[in-house]
């Protein structure tokens, strides 16, 4: 019976601190231990290890482990370091795994970052990952990028990781300006995550924050490209993004049930006519909305594929947008796989009155920073937003249209004037919140964004 009690304590400590945590609009309350792990394989430098000790004391990270192994090795070692936080003594409050490879080795990622969200000690909890490539092709060594973000999260303790990020993205692009290094960062983040020793919800975190903006005061365009046929509440979305497009100074472009030819000759239409324009450009956005594949491929009325990635480079290559805020909203499948989501560890007799938060997706809470990314100077100042984690489905209600697009319009015009990246976040939070019920199941569902992120500068439109 005192295992019971004690459980039950335990239990209901853990699911009032989650729901305290997204109580609070949206912040995560980093209660408990931070514990890191360093997978670092022969081939990099010592130099690079020793620079992580910066990094480990600015974020508050002193239970720390580096172990040097293979590659192969990565996902056996962050396996074992799963079932030791599950075994572990006091709750964990946040992890971070930095993977270092020399430079092409550290393929396949997601697997890895996969194996973390299994673990149940973290549930709730956010989840860091920083992958690095190092040795003669890499392009920016990893020591320089982690010396600075340790500077940064040292003089800059009440911003939010994100925010951090960002700002050490504009000074790594201008250190290598001419090269071809672009880091860029992937979040599931459903809050701000802030590290440093304050509150996060405290009134000194809302007036402390990066003060470089991009510049928007020359033209803003939108480019709507939307198969509506056979997709049954598309029409809404089209509609509420227009609206809100034209809301926010934007000269909108919309076609809709463009074949697979056709997404690939509006966009080459749609970068001619901006290097054509007469006066500044300030920024993009293009929604592309349609059926999806596996593969990040989009399909056209006609059935055909085109890759959602070439999209995004052909627009890359306008010149009138060079430096330039470039948005990309994709509403789409990215596979078939559908999400139950994780409840949480209570049991049902009692789950009532701890006031238990919902169930959330589990591929939430975690962020990646990709510094190991080859490309040209020219990726950068790009932000994709997918309504679906990769290979998962997107869901869309016949009747009022996708959950993603009808929450990001009510939370752009609650708030135009906010930072892109913490609207988004605060969307992301909203839907993975939400219980949705596939055309093909009446179990619910969990559905989780992805946000990719190489932009330099807020973005507040």
């Amino acid at each position: 019976m005192a295992f019971l009690v004690s459980g039950t304590l335990q239990t209901a400590a853990q699911l009032a601190d989650a729901w305290d945590s997204l109580g609070r609009k949206g912040k995560y309350r980093v209660r408990g231990s931070r514990v890191a792990l360093v997978l670092s394989s022969p081939g990099v430098s010592a130099a690079a290890a020793a620079a992580l000790d910066g990094v480990f004391q600015a974020l508050g990270f002193e239970n720390c482990e580096k172990r040097r192994v293979s590659v192969q090795s990565f996902h056996e070692e962050l396996s074992l370091f799963r079932e030791q936080l599950g075994i572990q003594r006091g709750a964990v409050g946040c992890a971070l795994v930095v993977l270092m490879a020399p430079s092409g080795q550290l393929r396949r990622p997601q697997l890895l970052v996969e194996e973390l969200s299994r673990c149940g000690a973290l549930q709730g909890c956010p989840k860091i990952f920083l992958l690095f490539s190092s040795g003669l092709k890499a392009t920016w060594e990893p020591e320089a990028f982690l010396t600075g973000l340790g500077e940064i999260c040292s003089h800059r303790p009440h911003w939010s990781l994100l925010q951090l990020l960002t700002e050490l993205f504009c000074r790594v692009a201008e250190e290598s300006a001419g090269d071809t290094y672009c880091p860029f960062f992937r979040t599931s983040l459903r809050g701000t995550l802030c590290l440093g020793d304050v509150e996060p919800w405290g009134p000194e975190v809302r007036d402390s924050r990066p003060s470089a903006q991009y510049d928007l005061s020359g033209t803003r365009v939108a480019l709507l490209l939307a198969v509506i046929q056979d997709r049954l509440g598309a029409q809404h979305d089209v509609a509420a993004l227009v609206d809100l497009c034209q809301a926010l100074g934007f000269k909108v472009t919309l076609r809709t049930d463009p074949t697979a030819q056709a997404f690939r000759e509006e966009l080459v239409r749609f970068r001619e006519k901006l290097d054509a324009h007469k006066g500044p450009v300030s920024c993009a956005l293009l929604a592309l909305m349609a059926h999806g594949g596996p593969q990040g491929q989009l399909l056209g009325v006609d059935g055909q594929e085109v890759q959602s990635e070439m999209l995004v480079q052909e627009l890359n290559c306008c010149q009138a947008l060079r430096g330039r805020p470039k948005v990309f909203l994709l509403q789409a499948c990215r596979g078939g796989n559908r999400d139950p989501g994780v409840g949480p560890r209570a049991l049902p007799w009692y789950r009532h009155w701890l006031r238990a938060p919902p169930g959330i997706p589990t591929q939430a809470d975690v962020l990646q920073v990709h510094v190991d990314a080859p490309g040209s100077t020219g990726q950068a100042d790009i932000l994709t937003v997918y309504s679906a984690a990769e290979g998962c489905v997107a869901y869309r209600d016949e009747e009022k249209g996708s959950d993603f697009v009808q929450m990001l319009v009510e939370v752009m015009r609650a708030n135009p004037g906010g930072d892109l990246i913490e609207l988004l976040t605060e969307v992301n939070r909203r839907v993975c919140e939400l219980d949705v019920l596939g055309p093909d199941s009446d179990e619910r569902r969990k559905a989780c964004l992805e946000i990719r992120s190489s932009l330099r500068r807020r973005l507040c439109l």
